[in-house]
């Protein structure tokens, strides 16, 4: 995943992209830069490492280093980013949110002609980045150059360009799967692809762009470079667990669809009679908490944290590269109050159960603390399909999935013919699904949320949800 802000403006655009690009933190850890233009120095550049240490620590002298009334920064997972470019189309600097799977095939395409080159990294890899830049640079302008790269790759990208006149070109995926925000101040123009980040640096949101859509703006102006297409995929996992509370994805609130989530998992619960004569819902921290709470108040059970995650000096868990360190950085920040622990029956609501990893690490914990029951929910349906359009499993192979690993467990290889019917709940083998996972994990039951509930807790049309991890229909 990642995510970018950039601004044009009348004065000074380096302090709201630094803080901007910071509040996008939560998207990635491997990579940060920012790209500035100033009329007299022109296009300048900085990318760091921030895996050990988070953007604002890395860049907190840039305002020595960089000067400029228009910027670019991203926060990436992936490559290192932005890039200079020169090209027939001018100097420029770019930077995109999504993923190429593709690459190597569109890499000797173009050197098959071309007679050109990449700038190869370690192992001889190229930056999907500057790839992206030489698709573009096939035409004859930006516009026509970024529909014909969004056309030829296989995945997704969103994509930020800082022109060496200052002007900046902000260019949503052809089919919305991440988002982007324009919003205005006084000084200028600014886009973004979480929302709450233009508003904490002054801007007030003007719209989203649509699916495919095209705008270019300096400090004074915005223009339409592209109307947006008609078919929409966001990723429905930004609800679920990488949007930021604060967030809005075409209109819809990330706080407020994840409390709605726990009361319709809740409904189907009392419905079912699953989990009753609990004594506290607790949300797995932090991006469970809040479907946790939704949970409690539809069925009356008081909502507590049996555990508090230790947050000071411990990054967040998932960042870390090794899963053994993951696993060990997660069980280090878990702090158990023993009060709302022993002797107590326990439903705890998870965004999502992907490896599982972690959050066997988590029950463990709690039965070893005095845990009388501990039940488990997922926010989401069972993670099936590693995401092939932002990445966001990690996965290195759909084997890792827990969900997918427990089917063949049950019935062989031959069980992935029947994976529909394991991710529906009210199915036998939905049924042995959870059951099997539950008796691996020693939870007392476990459920997750349909594909059905998770698609009426966003509020959106089917049609324009990507569904992908959890169905293979992207």
């Amino acid at each position: 995943m990642g995510g970018f802000f950039g601004v044009s403006s009348k004065n000074d655009a380096l302090t709201d992209v630094f803080f901007g690009t910071d509040y996008h933190s939560h998207l990635g850890i491997k990579r940060g830069g920012v790209a500035a233009y100033d009329k007299e120095i022109g296009l300048q550049r900085q990318i760091k490492n921030i895996e050990n240490s988070p953007f604002r620590t890395k860049f907190d002298h840039i305002f020595d280093e960089m000067q400029g009334t228009s910027a670019i920064g991203c926060i990436s997972d992936s490559d290192p980013q932005p890039l200079l470019i020169r090209s027939n189309l001018g100097i420029y600097a770019i930077c995109i949110v999504g993923v190429i799977n593709n690459l190597e095939e569109l890499i000797d395409q173009y050197l098959s002609f071309s007679g050109g080159h990449f700038d190869a990294m370690t192992g001889g890899k190229v930056n999907s980045t500057e790839l992206f830049a030489a698709l573009i640079n096939q035409k004859s302008s930006f516009v026509d150059g970024i529909k014909f790269a969004q056309s030829v790759i296989d995945g997704s990208a969103s994509v930020l360009i800082l022109k060496d006149n200052g002007n900046i070109i902000a260019a949503r995926d052809r089919l919305g799967r991440t988002p982007i925000h324009i919003a205005k101040s006084e000084d200028g123009y600014c886009a973004s692809f979480e929302s709450f980040a233009c508003q904490k640096v002054g801007y007030e949101l003007e719209r989203e762009l649509g699916p495919g859509e095209i705008v270019e703006f300096s400090a004074t102006e915005l223009t339409q470079l592209a109307a947006p297409g008609k078919e929409m995929k966001i990723c429905s996992f930004l609800w679920t667990y990488y949007g930021y509370p604060n967030s809005i994805y075409e209109g819809v609130n990330v706080e407020v669809m994840r409390n709605r989530n726990g009361r319709i998992m809740a409904k189907n619960d009392k419905e079912c009679k699953n989990a009753e004569s609990l004594d506290y819902v607790s949300g797995v921290p932090d991006s469970g908490t809040p479907h946790a709470i939704g949970y409690a108040n539809e069925c009356d059970i008081p909502f507590a944290r049996p555990f508090i995650k230790y947050t000071p000096t411990w990054a967040r868990s998932f960042t870390t590269p090794k899963q053994t360190e993951r696993a060990r950085v997660a069980k280090m920040k878990q702090l158990p109050v023993h009060d709302l622990i022993v002797d107590k029956k326990l439903l705890f609501v998870d965004d999502s159960i992907v490896r599982g990893t972690q959050l066997k690490e988590t029950v463990d914990f709690l039965y070893s603390n005095g845990a009388k029951e501990v039940h488990m929910r997922s926010a989401c349906p069972p993670v099936m399909y590693s995401c092939k359009y932002l990445n966001f499993s990690r996965a290195t192979s759909e084997m890792e999935l827990i969900a997918r690993r427990t089917i063949v467990e049950l019935e062989g290889e031959e069980g992935l013919k029947y994976i529909d019917e394991y991710g529906d709940a009210s199915t036998e083998r939905g049924k042995s699904l959870r059951k099997k996972i539950a008796e691996n994990f020693k939870f007392a039951s476990l459920e997750f949320q349909s594909i059905e509930g998770t698609i009426e807790a966003i509020g959106l049309e089917p049609c324009k949800l990507c569904t992908y991890c959890w169905n293979g229909k992207g």
